[in-house]
């Protein structure tokens, strides 16, 4: 309440961030598996004084360079930035609780950036017993980095005794949450899988020499489905610990159990594909094998990730943070004083426009309703963008209010309001009864009417009203 509201039409702000982060994370877990995998093999090539392999190799390097560490490092800084503009009470909160983890995890990141630039372009120019440790430097900073990640994102969805006990809250009990060994688990399976796809697919198309290839297939299938089975243990420890509020929604939602059956499907697509092909059958490694498979792997990561980042409603923070961005103890506050009145940017924005409705520096919830219709659909739209916005678009876009409410009466858009938490999935309303009628009056502006064939017998649909109050 202490931020302004950044507005993204249609899309929504944390939609936005599920994109930009669902392609951070398809690069970051090949920074991680296909530093081990370079290290791995370079290592190999040497040993084995294949000089055909390491030509390979090093090409292949330049390809991981420019993907994980140019386009990874901007994905990254751009995750940074969508969250401080979209969810900035979440965002705090996370920094002031991982400060340390976030600057160690700065520090591995910049050991990374060195040791990738060095590993390639001190190519032939290092001894090889040289060159091999900057590779494995950059493997352990990588994998490093992916466990701290990890910890500040499992204790978004189960921060454990940090929520509930005040005594507890200190760097320690956040990262070790319950779901930081389930999570780091499966993002080390990840990272050993996704990075081998990537890997198959490169070597695909660049590796013109057939043995070359068959190297590659047979020596990346066991890491692969190993990592096929990390994601699969740790997927089951998970849930295991997942909050009865997120097993709710994950059985109960219709969009969670598709995506969810996509996971499952897609990944056990991927283990077949391995284990019949670059497992069992090395020359099978084609383009189009290679970039089915690939295919697959990257439907299996999305769902996952969507499914993980939509069971933490009504939470970003589970337990901490509301998704409009309230914490769980202000609500009563709010519902005593008024949602309006306790933002920062909303009481200034109401006092700069509507000074009648304040008195002593406060907005006078009562002087609310007597404003003109058009006034009271202004501040329904503010009500609107801070408390809704977070999760739903207006009249049109993603999980739009309008067509979730399509049809229905003043009467029910008003009750639904201030019993939002009826609905598990929904944060609580966090304003007055006075707000409420705010919200109604701007909402009956984007209800789309009820369809048109409706059986006559059936109870016709609520009028709906455009921004100036006539009946459509």
């Amino acid at each position: 309440m202490h931020y302004p509201w950044w507005y993204v039409p249609q899309l929504t702000a944390p939609m936005l961030i599920a994109v930009i982060a669902v392609v951070h994370v398809l690069v970051s877990h090949y920074a991680v598996g296909g530093g081990l995998f370079l290290a791995v093999e370079v290592g190999h090539a040497y040993r084995t004084r294949d000089r055909e392999y390491l030509a390979y190799l090093r090409g292949h390097a330049a390809f991981f360079v420019l993907l994980t560490v140019v386009f990874g490092a901007i994905t990254g800084v751009g995750i940074w930035w969508i969250i401080g503009l979209s969810s900035p009470l979440a965002t705090e909160v996370l920094i002031r609780t991982f400060v340390f983890g976030w600057a160690t995890e700065w520090v591995s990141f910049f050991v990374e950036l060195l040791a990738a630039f060095i590993f390639l372009y001190y190519w032939g120019r290092l001894p090889e017993k040289k060159h091999l440790a900057i590779g494995w430097i950059y493997a352990v900073a990588a994998w490093i980095s992916l466990v701290l990640i990890t910890g500040i994102t499992a204790f978004m969805l189960n921060p454990g005794r940090w929520a509930i006990d005040p005594a507890a809250r200190n760097f320690w009990t956040a990262l070790f949450n319950p779901q930081f060994v389930p999570q780091t688990v499966v993002r080390t399976g990840g990272a050993l899988l996704l990075s081998s796809l990537y890997v198959y697919l490169h070597a695909s198309i660049f590796a013109r020499d057939g043995r070359i290839r068959n190297v590659i297939a047979s020596r990346s299938a066991r890491p692969a489905l190993l990592g096929a089975i990390l994601i699969t243990a740790g997927g089951l420890a998970w849930y295991a610990f997942l909050p009865d509020s997120a097993k709710a929604t994950l059985a109960s939602s219709a969009v969670m159990n598709v995506f969810a059956g996509v996971l499952i499907a897609s990944t056990l697509v991927v283990f077949a594909m391995l284990y019949l092909g670059p497992y069992r059958n090395p020359g099978w490694l084609s383009p189009g094998f290679a970039g089915l498979l690939f295919l697959f792997g990257i439907a299996a990561f999305g769902a996952g990730e969507f499914v993980r980042e939509a069971i933490r409603k009504p939470f970003v923070i589970y337990n901490v943070v509301l998704s409009n961005q309230v914490l769980p103890e202000q609500v009563p506050q709010l519902r005593a004083g008024g949602y309006l009145n306790d933002g920062v940017w909303t009481r200034a924005f109401v006092a700069e426009h509507y000074s009648d409705v304040m008195a002593d520096g406060r907005i006078d919830n009562k002087r609310l309703l007597d404003l003109p219709y058009k006034d009271r659909l202004v501040l329904g739209k503010v009500l609107f963008l801070h408390h809704c916005n977070d999760c739903h678009a207006a009249k049109r876009g993603y999980s739009a209010v309008g067509l979730l409410l399509q049809g229905r009466p003043r009467e029910q858009t008003r009750e639904t309001i201030e019993r939002l938490d009826d609905n598990y999935s929904m944060p609580p309303w966090c304003g007055t009864s006075e707000e409420a009628e705010l919200l109604t009056d701007y909402l009956m502006t984007i209800n789309q009417p009820r369809p048109a064939g409706i059986h006559p017998l059936m109870k016709s649909g609520g009028e709906s009203v455009d921004e100036y109050g006539e009946m459509e």
